[in-house]
């Protein structure tokens, strides 16, 4: 299955092979032209006599960087995107190439006083233990600057729903080699970005190497639909349709597309969710200040926990937004 290989695919932010080798290997026979940048962007070219329209989705994870080597042959480490030091505590992760299996410490609530046990924890405050004993074990087996993910296994659960890691964004990934598998009028772009969780940077080069007349990014938006949330801070509900943005950051997104894409929700009978948050950015920030200029439209797959060693996603959702962009580019002439 698609979505499992993706989604189980080692590639935090600079070390996107992993995952890069599945897009590969699954859009191979699907575009007219392949083509990777010296960023490692994967860049799929459908011919078109129509506007030239890119779709973005990114293929890194967040993850952790080794940064350093404690007396006791513990790791430390720093977070590639921004995570929640507080969710990770304990949790399993894959350090490196050869996949050394460690666990996340942090000292143990037996030993904390009263006023540490009030602290949110620091990255600081925690390292991995990979079973070695000492400084010099552990140095002989991993180097600084190698990576660590969560080892979290994709699984499907309850009513239609899916967890595991990497949702944000390869879920944007295999919606994207989906639509390759239609034809279309418009001259289509499909592009798998690396570095999207160390500020955007694989869309800054593809963006200036591609110059769409059109750009819309999928990804994986925020869901606070869990118990304790209050109403107005329910951004998006899981299992309620695509999430479509008229606000990304400080960026205020392109009417007109945006508008285009609601009329064909609305044609195909699909329900969807509006997002105007002013705090959250993705890709379409870096887009939206190269070269010329471009309309941009954002659409977002609705994610519990994001950033966390697990997430929950709706596969109701999932093909909503497949078949809700299909129908969007196949307008697009």
């Amino acid at each position: 299955m698609l979505l499992v290989d993706l989604c189980n695919s080692i590639a935090p932010s600079g070390y996107e092979d992993c995952a890069r080798n599945v897009i590969k290997e699954n859009i191979k026979d699907l575009a007219d032209e392949i083509n990777i940048d010296k960023m490692g962007n994967v860049i799929a070219h459908k011919n078109g006599k129509g506007p030239k329209v890119a779709l973005y989705a990114h293929m890194d994870e967040v993850g952790l960087i080794i940064t350093g080597y404690n007396d006791d042959g513990t790791l430390r480490f720093s977070p590639l995107g921004n995570i929640d030091s507080n969710s990770i505590v304990s949790k399993v992760v894959s350090v490196g190439e050869k996949r050394f299996s460690g666990i996340i410490g942090a000292k143990p609530i037996h030993l904390q006083g009263r006023y540490e046990r009030r602290q949110e924890t620091k990255i600081s405050d925690l390292c991995i233990d990979v079973g070695s004993l000492s400084k010099e074990e552990t140095r002989s087996i991993i180097k600084l600057g190698d990576y660590a993910v969560f080892d979290t296994d994709f699984e499907e659960f309850g009513d239609n729903l899916i967890k595991g890691k990497g949702f944000d964004n390869r879920i944007g990934c295999s919606i994207l080699i989906n639509i390759l598998k239609e034809e279309y009028d418009c001259d289509l772009y499909c592009i798998f970005n690396v570095q999207e969780k160390v500020g955007q940077r694989g869309a800054f080069v593809s963006t200036f190497n591609v110059r769409p007349d059109i750009c819309i990014v999928v990804d994986t938006y925020k869901s606070n639909d869990i118990p304790g949330t209050p109403k107005y801070l329910e951004i998006s509900d899981v299992g309620c349709g695509p999430v479509i943005s008229i606000k990304n950051g400080s960026i205020l997104l392109n009417n007109n597309v945006t508008n285009s894409i609601i009329s064909t929700a609305i044609q195909s009978g699909i329900h969807y969710q509006w997002k105007s948050d002013s705090k959250f950015k993705n890709e379409a920030h870096a887009i939206d200040m190269i070269g010329e200029g471009t309309n941009i439209a954002a659409v977002s797959i609705p994610c519990r926990y994001m950033h966390s060693t697990v997430s929950v996603c709706s596969l109701n959702d999932y093909n909503n937004t497949i078949d809700l962009l299909i129908n969007y580019l196949k307008s697009c002439k």
